[in-house]
């Protein structure tokens, strides 16, 4: 069964926001009262972290040359066990909801409150795509950040060429060279750094899917389909040539894509040399349907390990309406202790209160939304 396209966009806050001295003096606030508790890397975690140099200001280097040349990447060592074992999960002390919660205390006291304790308190995922103006430097300023903590940044990559097929969330970049370049930058800002990528939410779900201008036509050639599952199967294998690098494609959700289909793309797109595949990245379906499908989908792969998104599934979902459902909830809170072995964590990739579009009375794409985001907090 096809869903609507679930768009997802995540355009998270500015990328010039990460240099002021102002949001620097309230990354360190921020970082003493937002802590998890960690332990050891065990069963195929990445090594700690080594620490950040103390008062972490971002580079002013730019890295890798956008006329490096390119080179393929080799085959990275098959992926084993659960690599959030032990790991502590960075919080984003400068995300939108902390930034929310400050700006409301004076003004709205108890919203800045639920703000705090129950959105802006947990790890939530980093996207990065074309708003990015130097993603070397962005990666690198958050990978050092999450490093004077000890714990793990967990980013989105979502820069794909032909992105969500002329949806509200169109974009990439506009060849695939650029876009191999790009995923190098990233790959040289986490340098020998630990972080989790998850790539390109809607790549696969959208492969076959008709052009939303003219639906007579496809919105990817055939041509342009192989290159973007070579795309993401190239980023896999240039982003795990770091053992500390984990890396997840994604894979739709439960009323998207059939197991076969989903499963048969993931396998196209190199899933045998990432750590696994994610399902409802942005999106609102339970848990109690997105469970059965990830285990499908994992049996059909040989028992590939999978994340779920549970940002904000803790309602389910209002029919197949994606873009800002009223009514919903937050799901799960980001943890990497599921008892169940082929989950290797609950996490949110989808920041709670960042709109999905300009729908419903909402903002447009990854502008925060105060009012639905006290909602899904309530």
């Amino acid at each position: 069964m096809h869903a609507q396209h679930p768009h997802r966009l995540a355009m998270t806050y500015n990328n010039h926001f990460s240099g002021s001295p102002l949001f620097r003096g309230l990354s360190a606030v921020f970082a003493l009262a937002m802590t998890f508790a960690c332990g050891g890397p065990e069963h195929g975690a990445p090594p700690a972290n080594a620490p950040a140099t103390v008062g972490v200001v971002p580079p002013n280097d730019n890295g890798p040359s956008d006329d490096a040349p390119l080179t393929e990447a080799p085959t990275p060592p098959k992926a084993t066990g659960n690599p959030f074992t032990s790991v502590k999960l960075w919080v984003d002390p400068e995300s939108l909801s902390a930034l929310r919660a400050k700006a409301l205390m004076s003004s709205q006291p108890e919203n800045a409150k639920l703000l705090q304790d129950k959105i802006a308190k947990y790890p939530q995922a980093l996207w990065l795509g074309e708003w990015n103006n130097n993603v070397y430097r962005k990666v690198r300023y958050v990978v050092d950040l999450a490093a004077q903590d000890n714990s793990l940044p967990i980013f989105v990559l979502y820069n794909v060429p032909g992105r969500d097929c002329g949806n509200e969330s169109a974009g990439g970049l506009k060849t695939g060279d650029m876009y191999r370049h790009w995923v190098r930058k990233i790959a040289a800002g986490v340098g020998d750094r630990a972080a989790v990528f998850v790539l390109e939410p809607d790549a696969l779900g959208l492969l076959e899917k008709p052009d939303a201008k003219d639906p007579s036509k496809p919105c990817l050639t055939k041509a342009q389909q192989e290159e973007r599952l070579s795309l993401i199967h190239d980023a896999v294998k240039v982003l795990r040539q770091n053992p500390k690098t984990i890396v997840y494609i994604d894979g739709a959700h439960s009323k998207w894509e059939q197991v076969d289909v989903i499963s048969d793309r993931l396998k196209r797109a190199g899933v045998d040399d990432a750590n696994g595949f994610a399902i409802n990245t942005s999106n609102y379906r339970a848990n109690e349907e997105l469970i059965p499908y990830g285990h499908a989908v994992s049996a059909k792969l040989g028992g590939t390990h999978f994340v779920i998104d549970t940002s904000r599934n803790g309602n389910g979902p209002l029919g197949v309406e994606w873009c800002n459902p009223p009514g919903r909830k937050l799901g799960i809170p980001p943890t990497t202790q599921t008892n169940d072995p082929l989950i290797d964590a609950f996490l949110w990739l989808k920041r709670p209160g960042e709109s999905d579009g300009a729908c419903n009375g909402a903002p447009k794409a990854g502008q925060f939304w105060d009012e639905r985001a006290i909602e899904l907090a309530k």
